[in-house]
């Protein structure tokens, strides 16, 4: 296990925007530099916090792509999220103070270290941190009830096209493209999260490129045309997030 940490600095951050509340003066990342202390690195395939480990932290994502999952009965992995620079890793914790779910890196990240009860404590000194995480946690809330929406009610190749939809106006908020997407979790990851068997998202990804919807070169995806695409993914409006 690669247990490097250094020292970070929100203000030098350019993904601060997205972890943190808006419009934070010097005096407030300072507060928050103070909380902060230290950001670590991971290697792919390396394990951040595992089902029934005690919570005690949020890591915020400053690089890399993580997977939470769960293991269910039979012993098999149930994908329940992916996860990118600029997002918020442990929430599931709060509830209980042990984590549900076990996340790990997708490739080599970094993580910031966000002591919970060091949030707390400044949360009445820095304005709207409370309220920031708030809405970090009812935007879980929110796409967890998106995820059974789509379970529930649409059709395989509108999961995928929802999926890839969600996945590349995520990323296009923090400055890469609206078109091309390069994977980091494999098909069987994508299938386990869409509740489909990977010959059903390989068959999908096929079916697509015959449509002239997509171009796929192994984890390399180009979207030819947006406007199919999202009309695929029309019912779950969660992703329409951009």
């Amino acid at each position: 296990m690669n247990n490097q940490k250094n020292r970070v600095a929100c203000i030098n951050c350019n993904l601060r925007k997205l972890c943190l509340p808006s419009g934070l003066g010097s005096q407030d990342l300072a507060h928050i530099d103070e909380v902060i202390v230290v950001r670590r690195r991971l290697k792919r395939c390396e394990t951040l916090f595992c089902t029934g480990d005690d919570f005690a932290m949020l890591y915020a994502i400053r690089r890399g792509f993580f997977k939470t999952s769960t293991a269910l009965e039979n012993g098999r992995e149930q994908v329940t999220g992916f996860q990118m620079p600029g997002e918020i890793l442990g929430l599931d914790g709060i509830l209980d103070d042990h984590h549900t779910c076990t996340a790990v890196a997708l490739q080599d990240a970094e993580v910031c270290f966000l002591p919970l009860d060091r949030i707390r404590a400044l949360s009445p000194l820095v304005n709207g941190l409370q309220h920031h995480f708030h809405k970090i946690m009812s935007g879980e809330i929110v796409q967890e009830q998106g995820v059974m929406l789509m379970l529930g009610s649409m059709q395989s190749e509108e999961r995928l096209a929802a999926f890839l939809v969600n996945l590349v106006g995520r990323l296009h908020t923090r400055g890469f493209s609206r078109t091309e997407v390069i994977l980091q979790m494999t098909r069987e990851e994508i299938g386990s999260y869409l509740g489909m068997k990977i010959e059903t998202v390989s068959r999908i990804f096929t079916r697509l490129m015959e449509q002239g919807v997509v171009k796929v070169n192994q984890r390399h995806i180009h979207i030819l045309d947006q406007v199919a695409l999202i009309r695929r993914a029309s019912q779950f409006e969660g992703a329409r997030a951009s």
